[in-house]
């Protein structure tokens, strides 16, 4: 869907920002980071290709003027349009698709995997790729270079409805491909993974410059992701497979790399990123948008604030608030935030956990808040509990209100909180509600703490800083452009999960 906006300025500095799932059709913390760089360059023109589900999500944001077209890509709705490629075109397109899916599965081979997803890149703009993928011939070629002797994902016996899931679930991953991508000025993919692809296809193209900036480790939340995913092995193999190729060539082709904290660096500098294309740029607010909260609540409160999603983890918070309330019994959990189309369930999950532990009277799910400073005010200690981050608005938003904070240990959090905070594993029950008993238990540690991370606020992480940052790559980037050819060889390699055993698995829906 091709939603036209402001007018084009001549002369302007124009920026394509590619997104999967966010901005501008999604709330939460990297739309938030879009929104503020959209908002803080008047003088640049914007752009989006916007990777969506079904391509029908509305615009939730209010653009300014200079966000000229906004282009939604739909993942799961229905397929580009296209026609199947027949004669000499066909066997090119097989050869390509025949090469990348060895380089997914052939350790040895996968300094083919950048030539062969450039050819799919040009499937995909004459109409031809979605069409095949969605034939029989794809699946033949999967059945056939999985089966090849040697290879370990041979072991588990992929079966034809392996090949058919795995097929499906590349083909809707390939989609953006097909969005025609940038011609001119600055490809910046808000994300690793699928929103990069066609910035990929840009530098290839038509040599426009790609600047990456990631909040989260996408490829480690794919890990995450795919471990309790309801496919066999071998499909994992293949999807696992795909996003660390794409993840190193992402990384790989970038002009330049810009991630929200130095934990984000690591796995890009291991993940075959040259060190001198780095460069750490943290999240920023407005400390005048976000003032001191005020008085705390009477009754011993915890609050936390975000999406209702299984990466935040959801579950450790309410086991952890269940041990505070065997000391506290008159405190409460106070949960701020939508939930996602399709993360209904996992909200019904941590509303039955809460009930089975026999705290759903103190456990509140309490959807979105027209401010979200109201949610940080909420809580006595204000929670962060997730999985995985990269650096989070939500701790420096409340950070800046001046609330003490228990948060898990990853990504750029310990970057962020310093210590004006207590930091805790991931997963650990246990920890998280020894730390909030040791704040609840404090009001004067608590009010210093408070204090304390509203100034490393002002003093490190404001808006100003990040958007006066971006600008300057944004009109600088083109000089630091790298030839616009393809690079086949192959990167040092990002972890590649152990082979698990098959687990019977079914085709999502």
């Amino acid at each position: 869907m091709h939603v036209p906006h402001g007018a084009r300025r001549p002369g302007a500095t124009r920026v394509t920002l590619l997104t999967e799932g966010t901005y501008p059709h999604s709330h939460g913390g990297v739309s938030v980071w879009c929104d503020q760089l959209v908002q803080g360059m008047p003088d640049l023109d914007f752009d989006v290709i916007a990777v969506t589900g079904t391509g029908r999500e509305p615009v939730v944001w209010d653009l300014p003027a200079q966000v000229g077209e906004v282009r939604s890509v739909p993942m799961w709705g229905a397929p580009p349009e296209g026609r199947t490629p027949r004669g000499r075109a066909l066997a090119r397109l097989a050869a390509a698709y025949e090469e990348f899916l060895t380089a997914l599965l052939d350790p040895r081979a996968e300094s083919g995997f950048a030539p062969a997803l450039y050819a799919l890149a040009r499937a995909a703009a004459d109409g031809t790729l979605s069409p095949f993928l969605r034939g029989d011939r794809a699946i033949a070629l999967l059945t056939s270079v999985w089966n090849r002797p040697g290879l370990a994902v041979r072991e588990a016996r992929p079966t034809v409805h392996d090949a058919l899931t795995a097929t499906a679930l590349l083909e809707h991953a390939l989609r953006p491909l097909a969005a025609p991508p940038p011609r001119t000025g600055v490809a910046h993919a808000v994300s690793g993974g699928v929103a990069v692809l066609p910035g990929l296809a840009a530098l290839d193209r038509h040599g426009v410059p790609l600047l990456l900036t990631e909040h989260g480790v996408y490829l480690r939340e794919r890990y995450l992701g795919y471990r309790t995913a309801p496919y066999r092995w071998p499909v994992k193999a293949v999807i696992l497979g795909f996003f660390r190729l794409l993840a190193e060539e992402s990384y790989r082709r970038a002009a330049l790399i810009t991630p929200g904290n130095r934990y984000n660096r690591l796995w890009e500098e291991e993940g075959g990123a040259d060190p001198g294309s780095i460069r750490t740029v943290y999240n920023g607010v407005d400390p005048a948008a976000f003032p001191p909260a005020g008085p705390e609540p009477g009754t011993l409160t915890l609050s936390w604030a975000g999406r209702v999603d299984p990466i935040k983890d959801l579950e450790t918070l309410i086991r952890a608030f269940a041990r505070v309330r065997e000391q506290l019994p008159d405190s409460r959990l106070r949960l701020f935030g939508g939930t996602p189309r399709g993360g209904e369930a996992y909200r019904e999950r941590c509303e039955a956990l809460a009930a089975e532990l026999g705290h759903a009277d103190a456990v509140t799910f309490e959807g979105r808040v027209d401010d979200i400073k109201d949610a940080y005010a909420a809580g006595n200690v204000v929670m962060l509990s997730s999985i995985s981050e990269g650096f989070p608005f939500t701790l420096i938003e409340a950070m800046s209100c001046g609330r003490a904070t228990v948060s898990t240990d990853v990504g750029g959090v310990r970057e962020a909180v310093g210590d004006t905070g207590l930091v805790v594993p991931p997963r650990d029950p246990e920890a998280m509600a020894a730390a909030a008993l040791e704040l609840l238990g404090d009001p004067a540690r608590r009010r210093a703490m408070g204090e304390a991370a509203r100034l490393r606020v002002i003093e490190q992480f404001t808006l100003r800083q990040t958007i006066d940052t971006f600008r300057s790559i944004y009109l600088e980037l083109p000089t630091l452009q790298r030839p616009s050819e393809p690079v086949a060889a192959p990167a040092a390699p990002l972890p590649t999960p152990a082979p698990a055993p098959a687990p019977a698995g079914t085709v999502a829906g």
